[in-house]
Parts: structure tokens; sequence; C-alpha cells
């Protein structure tokens, strides 16, 4: 009798896959989808500013903008469930509590093994960018995202078609001759804005050094300005100086190293994404999703990681290594 009942369930299941199927087709010729628009920067959801700032200059209201605000309002909502489901167990939390225990366990563990005695230090930063990058890049799987928002006139923009009672429209898979429409949508994946990776990056790389000050003191800062051998042995203390100046830029390369790499992953994933849509529009994109976010997750840890490596690494400080020597 189990076995029947397994086997029935299992049948509807691949009922219901054939018929999501059947569905995308039907829908895929009945709204043939259209060349995206696709830009670098970020789009105005207003042509206005909503304010104006007396260095920076107008402040507009973008995609990645709201998509940025909601992701912090899931992040909070998520930590008040996991917070309240905690209250009711603590000793064996389960469910969602139980599930992000086991993820901050992990991420404590690995940071641990690395910085070992700073652990405490490095762990906030490094599971903070963990878990935000973590859902920037899964908003994704949001419906919707990136494919529903305003149309905008275009010179090389599309047709388009009312739908319902004429308050929406979809676009045409019809370039217009004299001027057709575009679309901005109202949410952007928050990692594809250079704003998003630059200002990370430069929090993560301003917090290496602080950790490394903190670990180090004054002397953390010989690493790259050392001038302790120049007099003594002028040969090995120029060449010590040329090595923290090379340091120094290192360090500098590090802002552009994390943010063109998190920035460039995630847009040219958003870019495939969309192209292959329009090519092949009814079961390759569905793939593409699945490998899109798993190419998120990997991003997500590949950043904290290194933050946390250089963390690790900015405790131990250049007179460290000359005691071991």
């Amino acid at each position: 009798m189990e076995k029947a009942e397994k086997k029935w369930r299992w049948g509807f299941h691949r009922w219901i896959v054939l018929a999501l199927i059947i569905l995308n087709v039907v829908a895929v010729n009945l709204y043939a989808p259209v060349q995206p628009h696709i830009q670098v920067a970020a789009e105005n959801i207003i042509t206005e500013p909503l304010f104006t700032l007396p260095v920076i200059g107008d402040f507009y209201l973008t995609n990645s903008l709201i998509a940025t605000i909601l992701m912090y309002i899931v992040i909070i909502l998520i930590a008040l469930a996991v917070r309240n489901s905690w209250k009711k167990n603590p000793v064996a939390p389960k469910g969602i509590a139980g599930v992000f225990e086991m993820l901050v366990d992990m991420i404590y563990n690995m940071t641990e093994t690395t910085a070992g005695k700073y652990a405490a230090k490095v762990f906030p930063w490094f599971a903070s960018i963990v878990i935000v990058l973590l859902f920037a890049n899964l908003m994704k799987l949001i419906p919707g995202f990136e494919s529903i928002g305003v149309l905008r006139h275009s010179e090389h923009g599309y047709e388009i078609q009312a739908l319902g009672n004429g308050t929406w429209s979809t676009l045409l898979n019809k370039e217009a001759h004299n001027g057709g429409y575009t679309l901005v949508p109202f949410l952007r994946g928050v990692s594809t804005d250079l704003n998003f990776t630059t200002a990370l990056a430069l929090i993560a790389v301003v917090m290496i050094q602080v950790i490394g000050v903190q670990a180090n003191g004054v002397r953390y800062f010989e690493k790259f300005i050392n001038v302790r051998n120049i007099f003594k042995k002028p040969l090995f203390g120029v060449i010590d100086f040329i090595v923290g100046l090379l340091e120094l830029i290192s360090e500098f390369a590090k802002i552009l190293s994390f943010t063109f790499r998190l920035f460039g992953n995630m847009f040219s994933g958003m870019v495939l994404l969309a192209v292959v849509g329009v090519m092949i529009p009814v079961f390759l994109p569905s793939g593409l999703m699945l490998f899109e976010v798993f190419i998120g997750v990997i991003q997500a840890l590949v950043f904290g990681m290194l933050t946390m490596v250089f963390m690790a690494q900015a405790t131990q400080g250049h007179g460290a290594e000359e005691e071991q020597k």
C-alpha cells in the first residue's frame, strides 16, 4: 500500500512538472521575450532627483537602491524570526533558528581555524559579509525580479501590448520604427551595482587595517613604511622599504580586486540570463538560473573568506614575521 501511494505521489509530481513546462511554452509563444536593455549603471526609477547634496550632487532613486532596501528588510525580518524561534527553545533550536545556528557555527569554525585567538574580532565581519552577499545574490529568485518595471520611451525601443484593462503593458519582440519603449525594472541585482561592490570593498579593506592595528598597535604600519634597517644595513634596508611600498600598493589593489571580482561575476551572469532567455526562452534559462544561484553563493563565500584571510594575516604583523625569522 505504501509503495503504491509513493508511486502515485511521484506520478502526480511528474504531471505537475509537465503542466508547468506546457504553460511555459504557451506563455513564451503568447508573449515572446524581448532583447533587454542592458546598462552597466543602475537605472533611475524616477526622472527627478529625491534631493541634492552640496558636494555629491543629485541623489536619484535607482532600482538597485530599492533592491538594497528590500534586501535589508528581508534580513531584519528573518533575524527577528530567528530570535523568536530561539527564545522558544534556546537549548535545541529548531526550524529557521536551527538552520542559522548551523550556518553561523560553520562560519565561526572556519574563522577560528584561520584567525586563531583573533577569531572573535574577525568573525563578525566575515559572517556579516557572507550573510549580506548571500541575500543580495539570492534576491534574483523573487518572481518579477528584473522583469517588472517602468516603460520608457526610447529611439530604439519596442512595441507594446496592453494587458487587462490597459493599466499594465508588455513589450513585444518587434522593434518600433518611430521610437518605442524599453523596460526599466523596479528591482535590479544588488551586486550588479558598482556602488554597492565598491562600498563593500572599502569597508572590508578599511577593517582589515583596523584589526591589524588592534592586534599589533602602531607597529602594524611598519610593513608599509619600513625604514628600520635603512641606515644599519643600507642594501637590505632599501629592499625592505621597496617591499613595504609594494605592500601598500597591494592594499589599494585589494579594493579594485574585491570590487570588480564580485561586480564582474554577477553582472555577467545577469547579461547571460537575459541574452539566453531571448535566444532559447523555454527550458535553458531555468537551468542557468540555478547555475547563477550557485555562482552567487560561491561569490559570497569567496568575498567573505578573502576578507577573513586578509584580516587574519593583518593580525600577524611585520614584527611577528621578523621574530619568527
